[in-house]
């Protein structure tokens, strides 16, 4: 093809693209895939925002936006796809998204690379278009009718998703209805990530996370029955050596009773900027070696009757094999319990065989955090 010829046939489409935009948010779980998933911001930062150990949204005030404008940036998102499809069409592509259309757009106008709306689209595209994840911090924190008309106006403006989450809390999913939260997901929202941290009523205290472990059964058991597929977090050391019994067996009590989908281990970094990063500095918190971390684990896993898949999806799960690799694999859908709960006890006790030097420590892992 002649390029100058096809950069005139769809430059009327990279002018438009060039000038929409929509709401995008920072953060989103890793098993959503990075760009294989849709972001569309429907809240704003976090309405708890209180938790010690997150610098997450600290310096952001909470947002409720309004549903006109999370509905006009659904049709934005469809609009880029659009245009996007059409230089497609144009330039021989017949409608597929591949890095010869990117070529061509950034030929037009290289400065498209910078708009973040964009790549957005053009990375969800060229992944399948097949995902969407709902930000920030706790999307069900809507009016239940809001969510739902979000819900079904994504869903008809996108038919072809296979996946729709967010991140919620424990103590918003204990608050709403049965009867919501059944009526949401059948809007189509299909997994919840929640952050549970510890199901320990003592530290759920300490680290000010605004939940009791009473609260987190009642919210994770409502979101199970309700049929959506539920993503629990639990936060290894979260109690340093202080607590880090009690961390590990009321954590496992409480997941147990939950029976979740999914339970994805996020090892605690204190971070700079954070409440409890001074606890750590100052001696009143003491994080755990290496191999304390994975004899709490040892307590974890062990007293989990579940059938749930268990996950080190996170690059904080560093622990080292004995042949230098990763300990455990990070793959998004990692161990089944209770088939595979002898295989991760093996492992974590071929990780407590080895020298303590071989695994990185928390001075490394702060410095991974940050980077």
């Amino acid at each position: 093809m002649n390029i100058a010829i096809g950069n005139n046939s769809f430059r009327e489409s990279v002018d438009k693209i060039s000038k929409m935009s929509f709401a995008v948010g920072v953060y989103r779980p890793p098993s959503e895939g990075g760009s294989a998933s849709l972001l569309l911001r429907i809240t704003e930062n976090c309405p708890w925002n209180k938790c010690t150990f997150c610098e997450m949204y600290k310096e952001n005030p909470f947002g409720y936006r309004q549903l006109k404008d999370i509905k006009a940036d659904i049709d934005t998102v469809k609009a880029i796809s659009n245009e996007i499809e059409t230089v497609s069409q144009k330039t021989g592509q017949d409608g597929r998204i591949n890095r010869e259309v990117l070529r061509l757009l950034l030929s037009v106008d290289p400065y498209l690379n910078d708009n973040y709306c964009f790549v957005t689209v053009f990375n969800w595209l060229y992944s399948g278009g097949k995902t969407a994840f709902l930000q920030d911090a706790d999307s069900m924190i809507m009016r239940p009718h809001e969510f739902i008309e979000v819900l079904k106006h994504l869903r008809k403006t996108f038919p072809a998703l296979t996946r729709v989450t967010s991140y919620t809390r424990s103590k918003t999913l204990s608050q709403r209805k049965l009867e919501d939260l059944k009526a949401i997901r059948e809007a189509g929202l299909d997994r919840v990530h929640v952050g549970l941290e510890t199901g320990d009523d003592e530290l759920l205290k300490i680290v000010r996370k605004g939940v009791t472990s009473a609260e987190q059964i009642d919210g994770g058991k409502k979101a199970m029955e309700a049929g959506f597929q539920l993503s629990e977090y639990w936060m290894p050391d979260l109690g340093g050596r202080e607590r880090w019994r009690q961390h590990a067996e009321n954590t496992a009590l409480v997941l147990n009773e939950i029976n979740p989908h999914y339970i994805r281990s996020r090892p605690f970094v204190p971070r700079p900027g954070t409440e409890i990063f001074c606890d750590y500095e100052n001696g009143s918190l003491t994080i755990s070696s290496p191999h304390g971390r994975l004899e709490e684990l040892m307590v974890m896993i062990e007293r989990l009757n579940v059938s749930s898949r268990v996950c080190f999806d996170h690059s904080m799960n560093s622990w080292t094999n004995s042949r230098g690799g990763l300990l455990f694999h990070q793959d998004y859908e990692g161990y089944k319990f209770p088939e595979e709960k002898a295989l991760v006890l093996e492992l974590i006790r071929e990780g407590l065989s080895l020298d303590e030097s071989r695994h990185i420590n928390v001075k490394e892992l702060i410095a991974m955090s940050s980077l």
